[in-house]
């Protein structure tokens, strides 16, 4: 349910105080707000971002070993072949694609296991929680899609939270970048794409509704390039 989306530029004063708080430099003064003041925000459904979320899975089980036809006969048992996008299916059925870049997507997932309650925390300067494993499809051993479903207990964040949470890690994008262009470490455990990772699922999970805002993107036409 679209719900008031709290004040801009209150959230971005507390996404550049944990900024500040973190040592990384600030973006400039021009540098967008990820809404406007009036607009609205919702999260996508939660069964869409739980197939998100195992299609993803698949695809890093992919990554590190699994055949294609056993990936492919877990999307056809878990009725997820539709969920899949293009670039992911050449990579699932014949390994084409970067390979890096799909394993980066387990901070993706991360993100959107936080936005569904099924991660506890999503600190910038921590990897990502291994006992996540645990609250995923457990492919290997057959689990298929609705069996996960049934046996989870999600709890979506707020829209609010969730929305806060985007700005920051919009903020965090652009901090990260210019911390590796200056040849400086970053705090914390993870990188600059780890972050990028975990704000493109953000970005993907968080509605935002607007005169200023279009459709609700697909996951491959999230826009990370400001």
């Amino acid at each position: 349910m679209t719900v008031a989306a709290p004040d801009p530029r209150e959230v971005r004063e507390a996404s550049l105080e944990e900024l500040s708080r973190l040592g990384l430099p600030l973006p400039p003064a021009q540098f967008p707000l990820v809404w406007e003041p009036g607009d609205g925000i919702d999260l996508r459904p939660t069964g869409e971002i739980e197939a998100r979320i195992a299609v993803l899975h698949l695809i890093l089980a992919r990554c590190f070993g699994m055949p294609p036809q056993a990936a492919m006969s877990w999307l056809l048992g878990s009725h997820l072949v539709e969920m899949v996008t293009p670039p992911e299916w050449q990579f699932v059925m014949g390994g084409k694609g970067d390979h890096r870049s799909f394993v980066l997507h387990h901070d993706a997932l991360f993100a959107l296991a936080w936005v569904l309650g099924l991660s506890k925390q999503l600190d910038p300067t921590l990897a990502v929680d291994e006992r996540l494993v645990e609250r995923l499809p457990h492919i290997a051993g057959g689990e298929t899609f609705p069996h996960w479903r049934s046996r989870i207990l999600t709890a979506p964040q707020h829209p609010a939270d969730a929305a806060a949470l985007l700005d920051l890690h919009y903020c965090l994008d652009w901090a990260y970048l210019e911390t590796e262009r200056d040849g400086r470490r970053a705090p914390g455990l993870v990188d600059a794409n780890a972050i990028g990772q975990r704000r493109w699922a953000l970005e993907w999970a968080v509605i935002l509704r607007g005169p200023y805002h279009d459709e609700p993107p697909g996951w491959e036409e999230v826009d990370l390039s400001t």
